[in-house]
């Protein structure tokens, strides 16, 4: 008899643990990180989160079923948290859809493809639920870099039209440029009055002439010639889930870095070389997330010069400063500092949310295996020239450019480099990383090595590359 009740006493206790464990995990905080390439939505927890998602496509919406969890405040915080300017998302609803159910609808302004996944416990966060919406079409960053030229040009022949125009330096005439080429092109549709097909374009003679490979690629004369667009692409470290280093006094990494980027940017658009126009491409223009790989693809897609990631380094003890120039290396790090310095940005991915299933990530992984001895003697050229820049306006770290395993470098055909630009974990240097002065100074020592490196290794013609 008093067997009998304690078992079933140890019963009742199992079926209460039963129905405990089934609650599942509790919403700890909510995050929506609109940006151009895809929109993300973030839910943090404290246990594994089980999910099943519908997509709906007319009118496009995604509803996801967050199981073993009741309605809480955190989750009626995304609501809010959706900007009217989000470039994907139009609106969010959320409620209790059965018992231990909530469910996530998510109104969207375009056609979108979803990745919903989990991601386990690391740095400072715990479970997150990853809501990742792609647009089923796509942006083309090359169209985007084409149409600010176009706009520039326009801008610059409104204001000069009453002026003779300048001889085209030969440097320009000789340089064949698919880039060129289309925006040529594009500017002599838009200069064309309406016409017949067969009739020729006002205003502006061509020839044609055969690229290597057999392409013919027309060749303009005039207002219409083709110009060769000097391409940088600036690459601001981490944004997004993931915020980089964190300086003493609370400055982030990834702030900081994204500031240096905007200015950069604004030196690189109003420089020209030899008479080449010059354009600058960041690989994120505010606060969002981009996988390592994807920053790599991004700067092989609209076919860049160079790329030039920017940081700001931290280390476990407040003393070290100065700022740091790296390359890739093939056949091991330049030292242990080194070493561990890319171990550390090669983690980028694990914070920032990276889904290890998509099909995608492994494929531009592919990519990390490419990279030749030539890109790195390019590379290790571009650091050297940028190092001494640096140098005049700050202390160094090292006085030559390291090497190592840096993930963000392995572009095969792109001249890359990584730049510290100083230990945000020095208090000093935060303070020198916040201060515009110092970032003013900085942006116009890099522009300065960008120039001295293209002065001695003037850019070649450029051939589409498969990306």
């Amino acid at each position: 008899m008093k067997r009998r009740g304690l078992l079933q006493s140890g019963t009742l206790v199992l079926l209460l643990g039963a129905a405990q464990i089934a609650r599942g995990a509790t919403i700890l905080a909510v995050r929506v990180w609109p940006a151009p390439d895809y929109s993300r939505v973030t839910i943090e927890s404290d246990g594994h989160l089980a999910t099943k998602q519908l997509f709906v496509p007319s009118p496009p919406r995604l509803a996801v079923d967050i199981e073993g969890i009741e309605l809480n405040p955190a989750l009626r915080e995304l609501v809010a948290k959706v900007k009217p300017d989000d470039p994907n998302i139009a609106g969010i609803r959320v409620g209790q859809f059965a018992p231990n159910v909530v469910r996530l609808v998510i109104d969207l302004k375009l056609p979108i493809t979803p990745q919903v996944f989990t991601l386990d416990p690391v740095a400072a966060y715990q479970h997150r639920l990853v809501l990742d919406l792609y647009p089923t079409q796509a942006a083309d960053p090359l169209a985007a870099l084409i149409a600010e030229r176009l706009k520039d040009k326009e801008d610059k022949a409104a204001a000069t039209a009453t002026a003779p125009a300048p001889a085209a330096p030969a440097s320009a005439a000789r340089s064949h440029d698919p880039l060129g080429d289309l925006i040529a092109q594009q500017t002599r549709k838009s200069a064309a009055p309406a016409s017949p097909a067969s009739a020729p374009v006002s205003g502006a003679s061509s020839a044609t002439t055969t690229r290597p490979g057999g392409q013919n690629t027309p060749q303009t004369k005039g207002n219409g010639k083709t110009e060769r667009l000097i391409i940088v692409a600036l690459d601001p470290g981490h944004g997004g889930e993931d915020p980089g280093a964190v300086g003493p006094g609370g400055t982030r990494e990834k702030d900081v870095v994204l500031r240096l980027a905007h200015r950069l940017r604004e030196r690189i658009n109003a420089t020209t070389i030899n008479g080449n126009p010059m354009r600058a491409y960041l690989t994120r223009d505010a606060d969002f997330f981009v996988p390592l790989h994807v920053r790599v693809n991004k700067a092989r897609q609209v076919q860049a010069d160079l790329f030039v990631s920017i940081h700001a380094d931290a280390f476990y003890t407040p003393r070290p400063q100065g700022a740091s120039v790296f390359a890739l290396s093939q056949s091991g790090a330049s030292s242990s500092a080194a070493r561990w310095m890319a171990a550390k940005e090669n983690k980028a991915d694990l914070i920032g949310g990276l889904n290890v299933k998509s099909k995608d990530a492994h494929v531009q992984r592919m990519l990390f295996d490419m990279s030749t001895t030539a890109q790195i003697n390019d590379s290790l050229k571009l650091g050297n020239t940028m190092l001494k820049e640096i140098g005049r306006v700050g202390k160094l770290h090292k006085g030559k450019v390291e090497q190592a395993g840096f993930a963000v470098l392995k572009a095969p055909d792109i001249p890359s480099v990584l730049v510290e630009a100083a230990f945000i974990s020095n208090p000093e240097e935060e303070t020198k990383l916040n201060s515009e002065a110092y970032q003013e100074q900085l942006a116009d020592a890099l522009m300065r090595g960008i120039e001295g490196y293209f002065a001695k290794n003037p850019p070649l013609a450029r051939t589409r590359r498969s990306i």
